[in-house]
């Protein structure tokens, strides 16, 4: 029997986020049903098996009020990896985007393994106070969130995690049933000692889970990783006011002072939901998918960086109360984007650091020797473009007439960097934030 080392044994934590936004004529469905994880984690079919039912409701009355807490909490994380991701010197003039709730799930996974002072900073690292919240707590609340986003009828949307694990690592019992009972996790038996197949394991998984959108997560597999921890997102929404795309024309991008670039502007005249906030010179523009699911565009009047600065939850939660239907000329980029970071140094600077080295006790998943995590890996892709192109045109033509009669109305024109946000409103969580500073990129 293969024997690993306690210098060599590691636990490898990765993450994916996918966000597909093609709305094209493609009709959304969503399988509600979830994939089946075995203790033996030695087992996988393609197709979607059930999950038990067990887990789907909550004992008490209070849970989903706890939980909101701990989503309300869970929001300074995402904003603080906002600002770490983007202060990092390859993102400063750079598109960036990412789902922190990929991240936070993913890191709460891991945190149910954890012990001790690594608890404590992982719990502290994700927003959360450890003498007032338990471990069950957090992971009632991501479980909540897991059958929240996976029941959603009018988005297609999934979020789910699995485990790979070594042909000779046994996990605890107790890990394994926590990781499938409260984040839906798939498990799989993979041989490490052959990098190769394990990386082609690993990436077709996660390519099926985002439906081709998230490929090559995994770069490389080290021969002597024992595990690793994969959480992915996808979602796939329609516009309620979908974008006619006879309008949709070249415009100009003002990157900064001295770029400005052509992209495809996206147009549309209509009743859009909208907020000025007046107190940090900035307008929201909040596009609907359906009733739980929007996406937040924020554009600052005075530079992106002096937003980056101040913006936190409070302007967010602020923002998704005040907007109001009023008729604007709305112009948005057409985009399609992609991106990678590795995050160990980011979450390290963030003070997550415990979870890295020698001082790691993850002794809640494994007995066997000393676990640590070696890599901390996030993709994530955007596609924004038109929707059902057919009702846009009548739409369209209907907005035109009448604005003959009257005073033509407001712009609002994403022609400068700006951020976005996918925010599920019902647990007031963000799913996906970031910024876009070249959309021609």
């Amino acid at each position: 029997m293969y024997v690993l080392t306690v210098a060599r044994m590691r636990v490898v934590l990765s993450l994916c986020a996918a966000l597909v936004l093609l709305w094209s004529t493609v009709q959304c469905h969503h399988n509600g049903d979830h994939s089946h994880h075995d203790n033996d984690h030695s087992h996988h079919d393609n197709d979607h098996s059930h999950h038990d039912n067990d887990h789907s409701h909550h004992g008490n009355n209070n849970s989903a009020d706890g939980s909101l807490k701990i989503f309300q909490e869970n929001l300074d994380f995402a904003f603080h990896l906002y600002k770490h991701i983007s202060a990092q010197p390859d993102s400063q003039s750079k598109n960036v985007f990412f789902s922190p709730l990929s991240v936070s799930v993913a890191l709460a996974a891991l945190s149910v393994g954890a012990r001790g002072k690594t608890h404590q900073q992982l719990f502290e690292g994700l927003g959360f106070n450890s003498t007032e919240i338990t471990t069950e707590e957090v992971s009632q609340a991501f479980q909540h969130i897991h059958h929240n986003l996976n029941e959603k009828k009018d988005v297609d949307m999934s979020l789910g995690n699995a485990l790979f694990i070594g042909q000779d690592f046994k996990p605890r019992p107790e890990f394994l049933e926590s990781m499938k009972r409260y984040f839906e996790s798939d498990g799989f038996s993979t041989d490490f000692s052959k990098p190769e197949e394990a990386k082609e394991q690993i990436n077709k998984y996660v390519n099926e889970k985002t439906k081709g959108k998230i490929s090559d997560l995994v770069q490389d597999v080290d021969p002597q990783a024992v595990m690793y921890l994969i959480n992915y997102i996808y979602f796939k929404g329609k516009w309620e006011i979908p974008f006619d795309p006879k309008a949709t024309k070249d415009h100009d991008f003002h990157v900064d002072e001295n770029t400005t670039v052509s992209v495809p502007m996206m147009y549309e005249e209509e009743d859009f939901h909208v907020y000025h906030d007046e107190e940090i010179s900035t307008h929201v523009l909040q596009l609907h998918y359906n009733e739980s699911v929007s996406m937040m565009l924020v554009l600052p009047e005075k530079g992106l960086q002096g937003l980056e600065e101040v913006v936190c939850k409070n302007h967010l939660q602020k923002w998704i109360r005040s907007v109001e239907k009023k008729t604007y000329n709305v112009y948005v980029p057409k985009l399609s984007l992609k991106t990678s970071y590795q995050l160990k140094e980011i979450l390290s600077e963030m003070g997550i650091t415990d979870i890295f080295g020698d001082t790691a006790d993850l002794t809640g998943i494994s007995e066997e020797g000393k676990l640590a995590v070696s890599k901390v890996m996030h993709k994530a892709t955007l596609d924004m473009d038109e929707a059902g192109a057919t009702a846009a045109a009548a739409t369209g033509i209907e907005m035109m007439l009448t604005s003959a009669r009257f005073p033509a109305p407001p712009v609002l024109k994403f022609d400068h960097p700006f951020m976005v946000f996918v925010v599920n409103r019902e647990t007031r969580s963000i799913l996906f934030m970031g910024k876009i500073v070249n959309p021609a990129k």
